[in-house]
């Protein structure tokens, strides 16, 4: 049983080193395939690497922290699942893996040797026909101008645009890509493109098997009113006042203000000023928040020296005019006098009741009931009820009041 050598892979095609950030698996930890084996650092991200099989890893050679750690180059051994890793025999590293500054010596030495041409094709004929069998591409003319990157790539590495027909290429109608360059140098692996398509095709499709769907939600119950008031903030409960007024003396004081000066007042301008002058110096609300100037007098205690609290009340009133009310006939009993002569002859006669006789017709008609009503906060109702007080005393007592 022989281990076996991991490299450092390439993560993209212009990857040529990094850096080992942490290995996640320790050494004599078993994997399988998809675990998460070690983070690799470079210049533009931090990237996972996952195990393409199940093994054990036997050995790290590279720890972590490592820096500039080269694209080829052993950084772990591992091994097969149920493998004894104390009769492993530790491969040695493989010498073929390409150097970082490999490809920019081999120019050099050509130059003195032999012409460019000659020299730099022999390398890449050695590792294309390795290239070719792992890529599943194989090499043909170039018909196509090659892309910006591919120029670069051979110009960098000292290969003339004529060795772009000896690489095997994978792209769309055989065009020549980045990556078959990068396999043809030896920097990535020959299978790296296949093997990404391959990964991301997996990674793509979105596994829904394991997906139920969710039960429909209960609705809540509806509360009772009472336990929705207990819910509700102080401020958002409201009740209701009402407080019956009578427009008898309204009206008398309007005919005799257009009798007088030939000015109608309609009765919603006596209702609108007697509201404004209810209004006036009302007892302080207990739901109101104090403003700036009552906090600091509270700080400086003169909230107890100033006396009396009281503020400017906003209420609008709602006036209901309810329909006539028809009462019975009105009944007026009296007592039959009694008769001269009994009174003569000394006899006392009992009183008796006299038929009763109807008032006013048959029956009796009431005129129609105006309801003033207001909504105040749960709290206020006593400061509700005097604004409604003063609005009937004004409109009942002192309707004159409200002509100037």
């Amino acid at each position: 049983m022989a281990a076996q050598n991991f490299n450092m892979p390439a993560l993209s095609p212009t990857m040529t080193e990094g850096n080992i950030a942490t290995w996640k698996v320790k050494e004599g930890d078993s994997f399988v395939a998809g675990d998460v084996l070690l983070e690799i650092e470079t210049d533009k991200a931090q990237m996972d690497v996952e195990a393409q099989d199940d093994g054990v890893l036997a050995k790290i050679i590279q720890g972590d922290g490592s820096k500039a750690v080269q694209v080829g180059s052993r950084i772990a051994v591992t091994a097969d699942p149920g493998d004894d890793l104390s009769s492993l025999e530790i491969p040695a590293e493989d010498t073929s893996a390409p150097k970082k500054d490999a490809p920019k010596e081999a120019p050099k030495q050509e130059s003195q040797s032999a012409p460019k041409q000659e020299t730099t094709s022999k390398p890449a004929q050695s590792s294309s026909s390795t290239g070719a069998s792992k890529s599943g591409g194989k090499a043909q003319k170039q018909t196509y101008p090659l892309y910006p990157s591919v120029q670069h790539l051979l110009k960098e590495n000292g290969l003339p645009k004529e060795e772009a027909d000896k690489i095997p290429a994978t792209g769309p109608n055989g065009r020549l890509l980045k990556g078959d360059v990068l396999a043809y140098l030896g920097r990535i692996e020959g299978n790296y493109a296949s093997e990404s398509a391959k990964r991301i095709g997996k990674l793509a499709h979105l596994d829904l098997s394991n997906i139920k769907v969710a039960a429909p939600k209960e609705t809540p119950a509806k509360k009772p009113a009472a336990a929705l008031e207990e819910t509700l903030p102080i401020e958002e409960i409201t009740v209701e006042l009402a407080l019956p007024i009578s427009f008898k003396a309204v009206v008398e004081t309007q005919k005799r203000v257009q009798e007088s000066i030939g000015v109608f007042l309609p009765i919603s301008t006596f209702i609108a000023r007697a509201a404004e002058l209810a209004n006036e110096d009302l007892p302080k609300s207990k739901t109101a928040k104090p403003s700036a100037d009552e906090l600091f007098n509270a700080v400086l205690g003169l909230d107890k020296v100033a006396g009396k609290k009281a503020s400017r009340g906003h209420f609008i009133p709602q006036v209901t005019s309810l329909a006539p009310t028809t009462l019975g006939p009105a009944r007026i009993t009296s007592v039959k006098q009694p008769d001269i002569f009994d009174i003569l002859g000394g006899k006392k006669p009992a009183a008796r009741p006299a038929p009763a006789r109807l008032v006013g017709g048959a029956e009796r008609v009431v005129g129609p009931v105006n309801v003033f009503s207001i909504n105040v906060p749960k709290g206020d109702e006593k400061r509700g009820q005097i604004f409604l007080q003063r609005v009937k005393s004004v409109l009942e007592a002192e309707p004159g009041r409200l002509v100037v």
